[in-house]
Formats: structure tokens, sequence, C-alpha cells
């Protein structure tokens, strides 16, 4: 998780307007991928880590919960990760927007996916400006 928090650090402050997100995809003790969220909110950090590699049974490590739904119509970054065949979830922070908040965890667990959240939840919450997030999507104002 630590290395998915460094990697969504690298482009803090450039996502905007969504947070910038951390995913490490590993398998065995190796990294297969890694991305973060990407400048302008698009493409997620879990889709680019996606691309292009054999996910199946690896673990997934990811600073906030996968999105359950996307405004776009693009597949949700919890589909995606069903898709890829993906082991296991590690999420340090809940999502919380009251539009979002457990609907990734949710379809992860519905699909059979183990899903752990918590670990270095509030490292990443500090480090990533999770708290501004909290804010703008709960409507107050920074």
């Amino acid at each position: 998780m630590r290395r998915a928090i460094a990697v969504a650090r690298a482009n803090l402050g450039k996502t905007a307007p969504n947070p910038v997100v951390g995913c490490v995809i590993v398998r065995d003790g190796v990294i297969l991928a890694e991305a973060a969220t990407a400048p302008g909110g698009r493409p997620h950090a879990e889709e680019q880590a996606l691309r292009g590699i054999d996910a199946s049974g690896a673990t997934a490590y990811v600073t906030l919960e996968p999105c359950g739904e996307r405004s776009s119509g693009a597949a949700s970054c919890s589909l995606l990760l069903v898709k890829a065949g993906i082991g296991r979830v590690v999420i340090a922070c809940e999502d919380p927007s009251p539009y979002a908040a457990g609907q990734g965890s949710e379809r992860l667990t519905a699909a059979g996916v183990p899903v752990e959240i918590g670990l270095l939840a509030d490292e990443a919450f500090a480090t990533l400006h999770y708290q501004a997030w909290k804010d703008a999507v709960n409507g107050h104002q920074p």
C-alpha cells in the first residue's frame, strides 16, 4: 500500500475534479503494474494499471475504494477488477462520496472477490488530501 500511496502522490494536484488514486497490482510478491489517476481525473488508476496485463489471481492495492458506477457510462473500476480476475482487493480508504461510498466494495464482494479495507488508511487520507475530496463531495467549502 505504501507503494500505491507513493504512486498517487506523484500526481497530487493534477487530477481535479477527481481525487488522486494509486493502484498497484501484485502477484506472488512481484509488482505487475502500477498507476495513478491521470491528469484531469481520467482514466482512473485501476483502469490504467489493468491495461495489458494478466491480473488473474493477483492482489490490487488501491488508495481509495474503486468506483462502483461511472457517470461517464464507462465500466466501473470494480467491474474492471472483477473482469480481470483479480483475486483480492486491499483498499486504504473508503470513498467518502455519499453517491459512491461502499458501492465498489459491495460489487467486488458480490462477485466473490475478497476485500480488505483500512490498510494505511490514515497515511493515505493525510498524504493524498482525501479530506479535501470528502469536503468537496459533501458540499463543504475548504
